[in-house]
Parts: C-alpha cells; sequence; structure tokens
C-alpha cells in the first residue's frame, strides 16, 4: 500500500468529532439543524460526531454575540461620565510623572554633592 493510500485510510477512519469546527461550520450546523425535531438532530449529530448539547451551546453563543452590541452599547452620559473620568485620570497621571522626574533630579543632584564634598574632604586630608 502507498503512503498516500495509508494517509486517505488513515483520514477517513477518524472519527467525526476530531474534526475541527470552524465558526462558519458551527453556523451553518445550528442552521441546518434548527426546524429539525430532537429525535432527527440527535441522529444528525451521531453522523457527524456531535452531541446535541455542543450545538445548543454553539446556538447559545450565536445567539449572545448577535445581541451583545444593543446591550454592550454604553449611554451617552456614561460615556461623558468615562471621558471626563479619563481627563481627570490623565492629569493625575502628568502631576504624577512630574513629581517623578522632579524627584529623579534631586536624587541624581544629591549623589553629584555628596560625591564634590567627598572629594573635597578627601583633597583636604591629603
Amino acid at each position: 500500500m502507498s503512503t498516500l493510500e495509508k494517509w486517505r485510510a488513515q483520514s477517513l477512519g477518524k472519527p467525526a468529532q476530531d474534526k475541527v469546527w470552524t465558526a462558519a461550520a458551527r453556523l451553518q450546523a445550528v442552521i441546518a439543524t434548527a426546524a429539525m425535531d430532537e429525535v432527527t438532530r440527535n441522529a444528525w449529530c451521531r453522523e457527524n460526531g456531535l452531541y446535541a448539547h455542543q450545538l445548543q451551546q454553539w446556538k447559545d453563543s450565536a445567539t449572545q454575540s448577535l445581541a451583545a452590541p444593543e446591550e454592550m452599547r454604553a449611554s451617552p452620559s456614561q460615556t461623558k461620565a468615562d471621558r471626563r473620568r479619563i481627563k481627570e485620570l490623565e492629569r493625575e497621571l502628568r502631576r504624577k510623572e512630574s513629581a517623578l522626574a522632579e524627584a529623579a533630579a534631586l536624587l541624581v543632584l544629591s549623589k553629584k554633592t555628596a560625591a564634590i564634598f567627598q572629594r573635597n574632604a578627601q583633597d583636604q586630608d591629603e
């Protein structure tokens, strides 16, 4: 048996549940099984290596993702409050950054002055 024939036999012999279901394939499965009664849907699931609860999860996920944009949209007053809060946080961040820069400059300056005074003390001792 050639290699290609072996590969073909292996791929055909794989169980259907090892199949990777893309988002489009999931939606198509939900649409195809939507009008089926429970017995027919279960038979379809067995043929395709799925469980009925997986189809239900996919249906719920599709329904939720279609409904989410409307529910997730912020109200104008919420948006205005968010913009105000962002401005306050940016102002506070600028203030803290400048304070940090000032503290860093003072630290460098104090180290330099300490080094200068230490050098002067050594020069006087000699």
